[in-house]
């Protein structure tokens, strides 16, 4: 194990090297664990096709789901950057395609987010609105918002987001609504946590509907009321538009997460 000067350090596990946070408490929460991988003695056999192993046939494990695959089934070598591996790693093949899906994230969206957009923000019912530039930290767990002022929304504690388009006003159809998507806990009632995206096919940079506005809820630090942040597109609003698309994007993988 080696330390790097960021403040991340270079692990190897059965899987491959890993770079990964030195303090455990600063993991970007778009971040999956390693599976446990499914005991040798257990998989007689490739859990895909059945074909069973021998001297000849050998078993492999695909490193995101941690099943026991033949080479044929496993063959393929796909990055992983949700897992922090250094180097592309064994998958089989359904989850070699969602990692392929998920690079255009890492490639794309992570770096629109990052970067930012100009907004009109407005916190919980006041009525003045704030001219801020919302951004994604690079360490992925926080938004900053930066005006004449400066707070900060930590992913882990949104409870909802609704992606508003420029048809859209809060509480009308055409609205991407992610409740609870990043900590269930955040609810006392686990089994109020939905996802509903009638949005996905036409909110994107060459969709039929433009992204305007989004509104959470969250709770701050040492606070146990929910606090209602509005934002509005303002000054560069294509620029403010895609950001808000990539975090439509960024919420979506969160949500999806909790069931891998």
């Amino acid at each position: 194990m080696s330390a790097v000067p960021d403040g991340k350090k270079l692990v190897r596990s059965p899987s491959g090297l890993r770079m990964v946070p030195e303090n455990g408490a600063f993991t970007s929460p778009f971040s999956l664990d390693e599976p446990q991988w499914v005991p040798d003695k257990e998989c007689p056999r490739c859990m895909q096709c059945d074909t069973k192993f021998d001297f000849i046939t050998r078993k492999h494990h695909c490193r995101r789901c941690g099943r026991c695959f033949c080479d044929k089934c496993c063959s393929q070598k796909v990055a992983l950057p949700r897992m922090c591996f250094v180097d592309p790693v064994r998958q089989c093949s359904e989850c070699s395609l969602i990692s392929q899906k998920e690079m255009e994230f890492y490639d794309k969206q992570l770096k629109v987010l990052t970067a930012g957009g100009t907004f009109l923000v407005k916190v919980d019912s006041s009525e003045k609105s704030e001219t801020m530039v919302c951004r994604l930290s690079n360490n992925q767990r926080y938004l900053f918002l930066d005006g004449e002022s400066h707070f900060e929304v930590e992913l882990s504690r949104i409870s909802s987001m609704q992606v508003l388009t420029e048809s859209s006003t809060p509480g009308e159809k055409d609205i991407c609504s992610y409740m609870s998507l990043l900590d269930s806990q955040i609810s006392e009632e686990k089994d109020v946590c939905s996802y509903t995206s009638l949005l996905d096919s036409q909110i994107s940079e060459g969709g039929s509907l433009r992204a305007s506005g989004m509104v959470l809820q969250y709770k701050p630090p040492e606070s146990l009321n929910l606090q209602q942040l509005h934002m509005e597109t303002a000054d560069d609003k294509r620029v403010a538009s895609a950001w808000l698309t990539a975090m439509h994007k960024a919420a979506k993988l969160l949500y999806e997460s909790r069931d891998q």
